[in-house]
């Protein structure tokens, strides 16, 4: 009798445990997400794979394969219907000014069609006027002030001046800044307010432009001279102006797909940063790139591989030029087209002019096992790095440090065997074919303009290679960047340089999977794996089934960060 009555509470507890455990297991199905009935890419391996399931809980992918399979594993999941459109990995910028979004989405938007309507001069200063009977300067600090001019889009092709803002108002400062984020113009007013004077000398690093035959400033600044302008006049005037101008940046990145986004060049703006993910307040990942002039950040706790309320220092930014386009990226041959005021053998400036001072940075990166990111848009800025380079390397070695060339316009072709060499990361800007491909052919010549950007020959070289918005200096537009990539087509319609064209895959691994190993976070990001975050992009149509010409027209239909939606288009 003993012995039935132990049995029967044996029994009895089994089944308790059992319905405690199925309970367990639904509970753990109900909270998973099924996505299905649509192009699921899973962006692993050298060619397209496509699965019928992926299965998200608790903010990570834990199925990806068979319909059939994940139903049955995931039987009381909750479905989310693709209805025919595309999942990929959630989108991870290879570079850019995340700081600045919030500016581009505020500030006056002077960028040239097909992004903007200011194609003159006249337009520009109607949409500044515009802007201002709209808002007002109460966010700006008192400026009316506007992003994305281009002077090589321009009608005119030149830059706007002081007379050309005063039109605009002589009472209230004006700023007007250029496209590539290197060049400003003020108004008079504003160059009363900036203490710019004709006794005001240029700094290093940068210059004052003049009017002709006179000391006179004409309203345009370039380089460091124009850069601490800018971040005086665009950095918000009280913390909670600071805020909304980073929610705005999080509403403009997330519409465009990213789960990841960067700042390029951390200053003062990593402290606005690292406050905001300290309140617990940042939806997707942000990862810093901290300017060489700010090491002690790289001893605070935000340095380091894992990200803290959303938010990391990665590395060190050096920059070692300036803007192509504008004619200040330091090169070892002159510009077919000097800047106005420049002599014939003109070939841009470097950033700093001191090779000790450039090997002292990089020695110190090296030694701390900083991982660098380096601005070089001229051969003879990447010349610069690479002397410097040599010896650190020697010292150090060289071990899986994912040290990453940003931008390498008018790189040489035979400096990217060095590039291989060190195991640099060429994050290319192949969007500038479109933007400025004809006007290189001014500026450098037809031929030199065919390899800007050489990212196809990176690849075949076996250098890793990503390419990168640079936003705000266009829109942080990813289908854009892969429309560009892939096409190379510039506003007129010209091919610039056709053998350097990626294919829509390799293209698409550039802002995923490629992207995720430059910032080391390949394991965690980057493909639709079992086991990394569940970051992911809705799409209205396949990148890798459409007109490849019609890439930059995909929309963003939703944007999914650890599970979680953080946009959707109406």
């Amino acid at each position: 009798m003993k012995a039935k009555l132990i049995l029967m509470a044996i029994l009895v507890a089994n089944v308790f445990t059992s319905c405690k455990q199925e309970k367990k297991d639904d509970a753990l199905e109900n909270s998973a997400t099924i996505y299905f009935n649509g192009d699921i890419i899973t962006m692993e391996g050298d060619e397209a794979q496509y699965a019928e399931v992926l299965v998200e809980k608790e903010g990570k992918i834990v199925f990806v394969g068979k319909l059939a399979d994940g139903e049955t594993k995931y039987k009381n999941a909750k479905k989310h219907d693709l209805e025919g459109r595309t999942l990929v990995p959630g989108f991870i910028d290879g570079h850019a000014h995340f700081s600045s979004f919030g500016s581009q989405a505020v500030c006056a938007n002077l960028l040239a069609s097909p992004d903007g309507k200011c194609n003159t001069i006249p337009e520009l200063i109607s949409e500044l006027k515009d802007w201002y009977d709209k808002n007002g300067v109460d966010k700006t600090n008192g400026w009316i002030v506007g992003l994305g001019f281009d002077d090589a889009a321009l009608q005119e092709n030149r830059f706007p001046t002081k007379e050309d803002l005063d039109q605009v108002s002589t009472e209230l400062p004006v700023m007007a800044c250029h496209i590539s984020g290197h060049f400003s113009v003020v108004n008079s007013k504003g160059l009363e307010l900036l203490n710019i004077t004709k006794d005001t000398k240029d700094p290093a690093g940068g210059i004052i432009r003049r009017m002709p035959n006179s000391q006179e400033p004409n309203g345009v600044m370039e380089e460091l001279a124009s850069i601490p302008a800018m971040l005086k006049v665009l950095t918000p005037s009280s913390p909670e102006l600071g805020d909304f101008f980073i929610e705005k940046g999080f509403e403009l990145a997330t519409s465009y797909g990213y789960t990841t986004a960067q700042e390029g060049r951390a200053m003062e703006n990593h402290l606005q940063l690292a406050d905001y993910a300290k309140r617990g307040k940042m939806p997707i990942d942000v990862n810093s790139y901290v300017d060489y002039m700010y090491p002690q950040y790289m001893e605070s706790e935000w340095y380091g591989k894992n990200y803290k309320n959303h938010y990391r220092i990665a590395g060190i930014k050096l920059t070692l030029d300036g803007s192509p386009q504008g004619r200040t990226a330091w090169r070892t041959v002159p510009y077919t087209l000097p800047p106005d005021g420049q002599n014939t053998d003109y070939s841009g400036y470097p950033a700093i002019a001191d090779d000790n001072e450039v090997a002292r940075i990089v020695d110190m990166s090296l030694k701390n096992n900083w991982q660098m990111q380096v601005h070089c848009n001229g051969d003879a800025a990447l010349d610069q790095w690479l002397k410097a380079l040599e010896p650190a390397v020697e010292k150090y070695g060289n071990n899986d440090r994912r040290n990453s060339l940003i931008h390498g316009q008018l790189i040489r072709m035979n400096q990217i065997d060095s590039l291989k060499k060190y195991d640099i990361v060429a994050s290319l800007f192949p969007m500038h074919t479109f933007y400025w491909g004809d006007w290189y052919k001014q500026i450098i010549g037809e031929e030199a303009a065919m390899h800007i950007s050489p990212i196809k020959t990176c690849l075949k070289k076996g250098v890793h290679v990503t390419s990168h918005t640079d936003a705000p200096v266009a829109l942080p537009n990813l289908m854009m960047i892969m429309h560009t990539t892939v096409n190379r087509v510039s506003r007129s319609g010209d091919i610039i340089g056709k053998d350097e064209r990626l294919t829509p895959y390799e293209a698409m691994k550039c802002i995923t999977a490629w992207s995720a190993y430059q910032l080391f976070e390949d394991d965690i990001k980057g493909t639709l794996s079992e086991g990394k975050l569940a970051d992911l992009v809705i799409l209205d149509k396949n990148p890798l089934k459409i007109d490849p010409m019609n890439l930059r027209d995909i929309k963003v239909l939703e944007t999914i960060k650890e599970g979680e939606s953080v946009y959707k288009r109406n």
